[in-house]
């Protein structure tokens, strides 16, 4: 639906800018004044058709009864069986039963382990003496370079800022490309 008003639109807009409206309206300022139109014959007046009266209605209208209904027969409420269960056999006894002894065998016992071997001892490193530092005094650094001064610069002043707002040139309210040309 929405391509539909956007083709619209769009043949809209086309058929707009290809109107040339400065010859539109002087082809409109140039013709004569036309004729009046001529008056519009009078249509007679149709005849009123009246319709027949509707039929009246009789006032008492027929009610229609229904038969009564039947009566629901009551029906004989039941009752529970007054028989007895039978009762349950019982569980005949089962007989004890005994384990019989544990063989009296004795466990066997873990090989006994080979003990590890025990750690080499590590041998002691001689101890090392360092040489001793040469005597040489330090060599002295040359003394920096002096930074020449730099020359003191002054800004020149700023320009003064305007307080006054300067006045809008007043705008022309006719538009020249839209006017009429003047009639001849």
């Amino acid at each position: 639906m929405a391509i539909l008003k956007h083709c619209f639109l769009f043949s809209l807009i086309i058929a707009f800018a290809c109107i040339d409206v400065s010859l539109a309206a002087r082809n409109l300022l140039q013709t004569s004044v036309s004729p009046p139109l001529p008056t519009l014959p009078t249509i007679p007046p149709v005849p009123k058709v009246t319709l027949p009266p509707l039929p009246a209605m009789p006032t008492p209208l027929p009610t229609a009864t229904l038969p009564p209904m039947p009566a629901i027969p009551a029906l004989p409420k039941p009752t529970l069986p007054t028989t007895q269960l039978p009762p349950l056999p019982t569980v005949p006894t089962q007989p004890k039963l005994t384990m019989p002894p544990l063989p009296s065998t004795p466990l066997p016992t873990l090989p006994t382990l080979t003990p590890l071997p025990s750690m080499p001892s590590v041998p002691t490193l001689p101890k090392v003496t360092m040489p001793p530092l040469p005597s040489t005094p330090l060599p002295t650094l040359a003394p920096l370079p002096s930074i020449p001064s730099v020359p003191k610069v002054t800004l020149p002043p700023l320009p003064a800022i305007p307080t006054t707002i300067p006045s809008i040139p007043s705008i022309p309210t006719a538009i020249p490309s839209l006017t009429p040309p003047p009639s001849t």
